[in-house]
């Protein structure tokens, strides 16, 4: 100002003395630089007491909802366990939304990373996971939180967490089953008319690259939606994601369906035993009936007590039902093998009858006579057991059962069918050939029916769970 007061005066001055026109050029002085603020000046003045920026409001308050962008990176997956119906996993779950408060021309950096004890101080969503059982944050070394802000005002929130989310399972095709788990990521204090969730466009759903499962098979679509949930207090927001896992049962296959097919086979080994070998093949069936129960009992204790029937309980009890009729077969064997015995039994009774009915008859003629003696009826019984032990020692040699002039009567032979087919006239040893030959027949026919009849299930089996009810499910998914 004193330089423009001064200039024109100089130069009347000048022309005066001169009568000449000077003109009078303006000095130029050095100017100094603006010095950005220290951060810690810039921050106050941003979110700090005398920025006037509150914490407890939300951007665009009384206004549009803040939409908030949700994307995660899951660094494990495991951890899935049938009895409780969760599964584990550790992810960086990363939100994003624009907060004007926030925005900011001071500071020449385009974004700015915060310290976490900076989060206190701005507003946050109040996000929660809707089917979580469990959850820890990380503190190790410090803590697991990142906040970086934008210059045109966009806040960017990641955090790591460890969660242990519910996941229902459908377990009627355990373990060839396919299972759905869902993460659900909802508000819990603001309504949709003050915030709203979305997945990020590209790679809402992130998966380190070396991730494995022990069991399943994680696959690479993943199911993206919204599941907005309806409350008395209100309507809140709600995004979800399903994983669709793919169970491996290589572990089953070697822990459980091969032993207990080896069991199986193993019963079927009685069916070449001699059949008087008893203790040898009775031992053999209670000891596959024994595996067979310890191995149903372990296949069932790592699974929840559903009610209804899972691929491996119809496996087990097919199984115990194959070894328990392998020894039903061998009772049914000694069973006939025995009926010789049976039919000389009722032999014997018949002749007791017949002997009765002679003793019966001949004390009548001896009353009619006057009883010549006390030493008479002694005499006549003396006689008859020597005839009886006679006539067992000849049956037992062999000799042919009409020689004792005994045979079966009609209503012996219609009430015993086993014996109906039996020729009249056939000695002891015949006899039991025949009877023998009936229960050596059993274990031949035996030894073709159990493995064509486990092999026919076995088709039917693995037909229906790995090949029809496969497709349903991949349907569906």
């Amino acid at each position: 100002m004193l330089l423009h007061i001064l200039c024109p005066l100089w130069a009347s001055f000048v022309i005066f003395q001169q009568g000449r026109s000077v003109q009078c050029k303006e000095l130029k002085f050095p100017s100094r630089a603006v010095k950005p603020p220290s951060p810690s000046d810039f921050l106050d003045k941003l979110m700090g007491r005398t920025s006037g920026y509150d914490a407890r409001i939300r951007p665009n308050f009384k206004g549009s909802p803040v939409n908030v962008t949700c994307n995660i990176f899951i660094n494990s997956f495991g951890s899935i366990t049938e009895t409780t119906m969760d599964y584990r996993l550790n992810v960086f779950l990363r939100q994003q939304w624009n907060d004007p408060r926030l925005a900011y021309k001071e500071y020449p950096d385009d974004s700015l990373d915060l310290d976490p004890s900076m989060l206190d101080s701005i507003w946050k969503p109040d996000l929660f996971f809707a089917n979580e059982k469990g959850a820890n944050f990380h503190e190790v070394t410090t803590d697991n939180k990142l906040l970086r802000i934008f210059q045109n005002g966009n806040v960017l929130y990641s955090i790591r967490l460890t969660l242990t989310l519910s996941c229902p399972m459908d377990l009627k095709n355990f373990p060839m089953d396919s299972q759905t788990c869902t993460m659900q990521l909802e508000s819990f204090g603001y309504t949709m008319n003050d915030l709203i969730f979305e997945w990020l466009d590209v790679g809402a759903v992130q998966v380190a690259d070396d991730l494995m499962l022990p069991q399943f098979v994680l696959k690479e679509e993943k199911g993206l939606g919204y599941c907005t949930k309806h409350y008395n207090t209100g309507k809140f927001t709600c995004i979800e994601v399903k994983f669709y896992l793919e169970r491996q049962m290589g572990y089953y296959l070697i822990q459980m369906y091969i032993p207990s097919l080896l069991t199986v086979i193993l019963s079927w080994v009685s069916f070449w035993i001699n059949m008087d070998a008893a203790p040898a093949r009775v031992g053999l069936g209670i000891t596959t009936v024994l595996t067979m129960t310890t191995q149903s009992s372990g296949s069932r204790a790592s699974l929840p007590k559903v009610s209804y029937v899972k691929a491996i309980d119809i496996w087990m009890a097919v199984c115990l039902l194959f070894v328990f009729a392998a020894l039903l077969e061998y009772a049914a064997v000694n069973f006939v093998s025995r009926q010789h015995k049976e039919f000389f039994r009722m032999k014997k009774k018949l002749k007791e009858q017949q002997q009765q009915q002679r003793t019966g008859t001949g004390d009548s003629k001896v009353k009619g006579n006057n009883m010549s003696g006390n030493n008479a009826p002694h005499g006549n019984a003396s006689q008859q057991c020597s005839a009886c032990a006679r006539e067992e020692e000849l049956a037992q040699q062999g000799f042919l059962l009409q020689s004792i002039g005994l045979a079966l009567s009609s209503q012996e032979m219609d009430a015993t069918p086993i014996f109906a087919d039996l020729p009249p006239g056939l000695g002891f040893y015949e006899i039991r050939r025949r009877f023998v030959d009936r229960a050596k027949r059993i274990d031949t026919i035996s030894r073709a029916v159990f493995p064509m009849s486990f092999l026919m299930f076995n088709v039917l089996y693995w037909v229906t769970y790995k090949v029809l009810r496969h497709e349903d499910v991949q349907g569906i998914l």
